[in-house]
């Protein structure tokens, strides 16, 4: 069922095919409204001031570095985005999502996944599709240099959670100088200074089916919807 107010979109600059089809896509949903489009990545910070979109919809493989992710929710928190990348590895997802990203999805995603990650993305919840290429290597979209090992993102969720470098040594069967290493690597290539800048993301919904893991990021400010959710008590972390 449409909602009484439509969802609006921002829709960065992609190569002509992807865009028609995404612009297709998008106002085939009555529920969904661009408000701007083909929007080239210098443009996005102006876009999102001038139309405070719910959703943005942007282009991986324009981002300089990572941190723009981070910083546009700083200045945006409002807007959720959503990511498309050429065949993004679990790694780059992850540290996409711990920038503030609400979803990391592939070129190749299905329409009806799209439109599904939009939804929840503007309902507060982060979005990422588990068949997500698992290739350290393999189809990046940014700078390899920036990227976490695949060591950094078995270590990442653990700090996002709070444990103690001694704890995830225990869990990860490692030494904690080992750790400290990749606490240092990972604080570095994030941007952060300590893990307490880090928000951790809560375990995926079951409800949602197997292509997809849901969480609810904590360090985004609450939605509408999620404030009303609170308020009857069926929301909690």
């Amino acid at each position: 069922m449409p909602s009484q107010t439509p969802i609006t979109i921002v829709l960065a600059r992609f190569d002509d095919l992807l865009a028609r089809g995404l612009r297709e896509l998008i106002e085939s949903d009555p529920s969904l409204a661009i408000v701007a489009a083909d929007v080239e990545h210098g443009r996005i910070p102006v876009a999102l001031r001038a139309h405070r979109p719910d959703v943005a919809i942007l282009d991986v493989g324009a981002l300089v570095k990572p941190a723009e992710v981070r910083e546009l929710n700083g200045l945006h928190p409002a807007t959720r985005m959503v990511l498309l990348g050429d065949r993004p590895s679990m790694t780059e997802c992850a540290q996409l999502l711990a920038f503030g990203a609400s979803a990391c999805l592939g070129r190749d995603t299905q329409s009806r996944d799209v439109l599904h990650a939009i939804h929840l993305a503007s309902r507060g919840l982060q979005v990422t599709p588990r068949g997500a290429s698992d290739q350290g290597g393999g189809g990046s979209v940014m700078a390899t240099g920036q990227l976490l090992t695949r060591r950094e993102a078995e270590v990442l969720p653990l700090l996002q959670l709070g444990r103690s470098n001694a704890q995830i040594a225990l869990t990860l069967q490692v030494g904690v100088e080992t750790v400290r290493t990749h606490a240092r690597n990972i604080f570095r290539k994030l941007g952060v200074s300590s893990r307490r800048e880090l928000a951790a993301p809560p375990a995926p919904d079951p409800q949602q089916g197997p292509g997809w893991a849901v969480s609810s990021p904590r360090h985004r400010p609450p939605s509408r919807l999620t404030r009303a959710r609170r308020r009857d008590g069926s929301q909690h972390d």
